[in-house]
């Protein structure tokens, strides 16, 4: 399925270097890496719902997720040191581009009343956080079989000088963003 990253280095690299007007190839932006990542909060009581939650993120990124621990305890949200708190995969590479893409074409689709990204879920560094209140919208997960709906945070870490050029490079991915008014 790979068609993104191929596409990236034979013609999104070049178009982007012309609108850019950079002088060399290697300042084109470009993605670094993507993160997954799930907050288990009131779930880390049942052990059953955090090995679906693992589940989930295996499916739908390809690899084993690392739980990410509580640092210190807080006695008003019932919290001790060193309990699981979330789950989180770092992308990179070929399942990286895969993950992309079918969050492009088929996942952001499948959202419920989706009008697009608004423009501030990209920050001044050019990395765009997507959050989704329901993880079922992934074609890898089937409904029918879904006990715990748990949200999902998408974090896109680009390299780029700025956030204009992240926004041209996400604009060549085909993300869709929120259309602005006139």
């Amino acid at each position: 399925m790979n068609n993104l990253k191929k596409n990236f280095d034979t013609i999104i690299v070049k178009k982007l270097k012309d609108e850019l007007g950079l002088s060399n190839v290697l300042a084109v932006p470009w993605v670094k890496k993507i993160t997954l990542n799930v907050g288990i909060g009131k779930m880390s009581k049942d052990q059953k719902a955090v090995d679906t939650v693992k589940e989930t993120l295996v499916r739908i990124s390809g690899q084993k997720p690392v739980e990410t621990k509580a640092r210190q305890s807080i006695a008003g949200f019932k919290l001790r040191e060193g309990s699981v708190v979330g789950m989180m995969v770092t992308l990179r590479g070929r399942r990286m581009y895969d993950f992309l893409e079918r969050l492009v074409h088929i996942t952001l689709p499948r959202v419920r009343d989706f009008r697009g990204i608004p423009m501030t879920s990209v920050d001044q560094s050019g990395n765009l956080s997507i959050g989704l209140s329901e993880h079922y919208v992934f074609p890898e997960v089937n409904p029918d079989t879904v006990e715990h709906t748990h949200g999902l945070q998408i974090t896109i870490s680009v390299q780029a000088q700025n956030r204009d050029h992240a926004l041209a490079l996400y604009r060549e991915f085909g993300m869709p963003f929120v259309k602005e008014k006139l």
